[in-house]
This record gives structure tokens, C-alpha cells and sequence, in this order.
């Protein structure tokens, strides 16, 4: 049922709800940024460089970056930059990887289109470590 009362508090939580969206994407960021400097520390290069790859980090229960979107045929690889906790990768049509601890890396080739979500094993039910990867026709 609508009422007045419903009339002045949608709006309210609609601001709620986009300022709660905009904190997360900055909250993200700056531990996406953690995650490159740890991956640089532990790698030594930027994770643009990887050859042939693209990184996605696993770092405080989050992928780095959380949604990408790649060519049909594209390699990537998942690189462990925490410092304790070991983390798997579900893709889809696949088994779940074994666990990567700190410094160690998992890799899927990706060779079907669409939008293909995948997990950490482990940390998917607790701590909502999921993320999306759209695979394209080159």
C-alpha cells in the first residue's frame, strides 16, 4: 500500500541507497589500488605487464577488478596477494581450482562467449568474494 508516509521515505532511501553504492565503488578502489601496490611488491612489475594474461588480484576477500571483460581465447590469471588467507577460483563447466596461497597464481582460459561469473570457493557464502568476467567474440 502506498501512503504519504511511503511518499517521503522512498525518496530517502533512494538517496541512501546510491550514496551506500558510491561509498562501496570508493571503498573498492582504494583496495584495488592495495592490491596492485601488494602485487607489484610481490611480483615486481604492474600487473599490466603480465605477458599474455590478464591479472585479476585476490586481495581482503575481493577480486581486483570484480567485472572485466575479455576476447574469446583470453588467458587469466588469478594472482593471491593476501597476505594469509588462500583463496580457489569456480569457473563455470570447470572444477574449482586448488587453493593459491599468498604469491601464487591460478589461470582459465576463457573460450566461450558470455557473461560468466565465477567464485572463491572458500569466501563466495561469507564474505561475497564473486566477481564477472563477459567474454566477447574477437
Amino acid at each position: 500500500m502506498f501512503t504519504r508516509k511511503t511518499a517521503l521515505i522512498l525518496p530517502l532511501m533512494v538517496a541512501l541507497s546510491a550514496a551506500s553504492s558510491a561509498l562501496a565503488d570508493t571503498d573498492t578502489s582504494a583496495l584495488c589500488t592495495e592490491a596492485e601496490e601488494r602485487y607489484v611488491e610481490m611480483f615486481g612489475a604492474p600487473s599490466a605487464d603480465a605477458d599474455g594474461v590478464v591479472v585479476v588480484k585476490m586481495y581482503k576477500y575481493n577480486f581486483c577488478p570484480a567485472e572485466l571483460t575479455v576476447p574469446v581465447g583470453t588467458t587469466v590469471r588469478w594472482a593471491n596477494v593476501d597476505k594469509r588467507t588462500s583463496h580457489s577460483v569456480k569457473v563455470p563447466g570447470a572444477p574449482e581450482s586448488d587453493r593459491a596461497f599468498p604469491e601464487e597464481v591460478i589461470e582459465f582460459t576463457f573460450l566461450t562467449e558470455g557473461d560468466q561469473d565465477y567464485l572463491c570457493g572458500p569466501h563466495w557464502e561469507t564474505q561475497k568474494m564473486i566477481g564477472m568476467i563477459t567474454v566477447v567474440a574477437e
